[in-house]
């Protein structure tokens, strides 16, 4: 076979070769875009990561593509619609971090509630260690909010509970038996919103979670309450956020992932698309002002990154790989 790895940091090609040692390797640490095709393109097998996006035009110039397997849980960044024109099959890495994710979205739960990022800015800014506007909040006792209770939800769950936190969920499919094990109270999306002090987004984005937090139910949440997203960007409406924060409804926000993140980091090539909207224009500047706010932090889709999550990434990408040739897909997008 020939296969094209993209987005690699480098440490992942000797693993590669290894795992592949009579196949055609093609690896690059470049994103797969227009601009940065290589020059052969007859792969059989291609391997992306969340900065390539895969969609019609991008598929034209590999004819013999019959895989693509990408090395993250979300695939919004890949056309399936046209994947299945071309009989392309899509794979995923479905877990590779549950705890990873979940721990990371704790991380930034405390920086909130304790002001952590605060108290570490002012001291290296300035030396001062006065405590005047970093008084936090306990998180025992008070109720978290957990939105999707997949692998990554769960383990949010299990954390919460030993910070000894009340626990609601909501799922559009509960999973009654884990609930009852881990005093979980699943309800609406509705009753969340109102009732949790912090609610922390671990849903896939999908047409039923595009915008699940948005400008028409942004009001129900808990006057205080902090909002914390690791999941997608595209599962919070950005003007919700704007507006939640000019209401003071919330206390603290803190985003891993952003509403048109690729636009937001790739500002030229965004204004110089002639393709691009006026829509997605006002959510960049937006971005730009949820970045400078004084009660919102914004790290860089930074989540699932540690050593052992990476190493799981590759080891479950290149057994996709060998499982597709072998005629037995495995992890297949539906």
């Amino acid at each position: 076979m020939k296969i094209a790895f993209f987005e690699l940091e480098g440490w992942e090609d000797e693993v590669i070769k290894q795992s592949f040692p009579t196949d055609e390797i093609y690896l690059s640490k470049e994103k797969l875009t227009p601009e940065t095709l290589p020059k052969a393109l007859d792969f059989d097998v291609i391997c992306p990561f969340i900065g390539s996006k895969i969609d019609a035009s991008i598929l034209t110039n590999f004819p013999n593509v019959k895989l693509i397997t990408t090395r993250s849980t979300g695939f919004d960044h890949i056309d399936l619609a046209a994947c299945q024109a071309k009989g392309i099959t899509v794979s995923y890495v479905p877990g590779y971090g549950d705890n990873t994710v979940a721990e990371y979205a704790f991380g930034l739960l405390l920086n909130l509630t304790r002001r952590i990022y605060w108290a570490i800015d002012q001291i290296k800014e300035t030396e001062s260690f006065s405590l005047e506007h970093l008084e936090g909040v306990d998180l025992k006792g008070k109720i978290m909010g957990i939105v999707g209770t997949g692998r990554i939800g769960k383990e949010a769950i299990r954390i919460a509970r030993g910070f000894g936190m009340v626990v609601y969920a909501y799922d559009p499919y509960p999973d009654y038996n884990f609930a009852k094990a881990f005093d979980v109270k699943y309800v609406s999306l509705e009753e969340l919103l109102k009732s949790a002090d912090a609610v922390s987004l671990h849903c896939p984005l999908t047409p039923e979670t595009q915008h699940l937090i948005n400008v028409k139910n942004v009001s129900l949440f808990k006057k205080g309450a902090y909002l914390v997203n690791t999941s997608r960007g595209g599962v919070v409406e950005t003007d919700a956020v704007i507006r939640g924060l000019k209401d003071s409804i919330f206390s603290g926000v803190a985003f891993d992932v952003l509403e048109e993140e690729g636009d937001t980091k790739d500002e030229l090539e965004f204004l110089t698309d002639p393709a691009a909207k006026e829509a997605n224009l006002k959510t960049v500047l937006e971005n730009h002002a949820l970045m400078k706010h004084p009660k919102v932090l914004i790290t860089p889709h930074n989540a699932f990154n540690t050593k052992e999550a990476l190493q799981r990434i590759l080891a479950t990408t290149i057994g996709n790989i060998k499982s597709f040739a072998s005629g037995m897909p495995t992890n297949v997008v539906k």
